[in-house]
């Protein structure tokens, strides 16, 4: 999967737009990445670890090492206040 991912800095993200359309089809990914999520979030919070999150925006799939600092229902917070719609990430590990 990784390939496919232009691997780029957390401070990007604030420069990319995010259409409205989920980018996963399959009911059981959505609550495996909403578990995942959930996950890093604790990783991140606790042990200050990074992970990678797996998304696309309105031009092309991206991946970001980071950490993760907040979780509402409908966007993932990194730090410094960046931003990532859950509708528009893959996956996180």
């Amino acid at each position: 999967m990784e390939t496919n991912f232009e691997i780029i800095e957390k401070e990007i993200i604030i420069d990319l737009s995010f259409p409205n359309v989920e980018v996963l089809d399959d009911p059981t990914e959505i609550k495996q990445r909403f578990l995942d999520l959930n996950r890093a979030l604790s990783l991140g919070n606790l042990e200050h670890s990074k992970i990678r999150i797996y998304f696309e925006d309105n031009a092309s799939k991206k991946v970001v090492e980071t950490t993760v600092w907040g979780l509402t229902d409908h966007r993932v917070i990194l730090k410094k206040g960046y931003v990532i719609p859950i509708n528009r990430i893959y996956k996180s590990a």
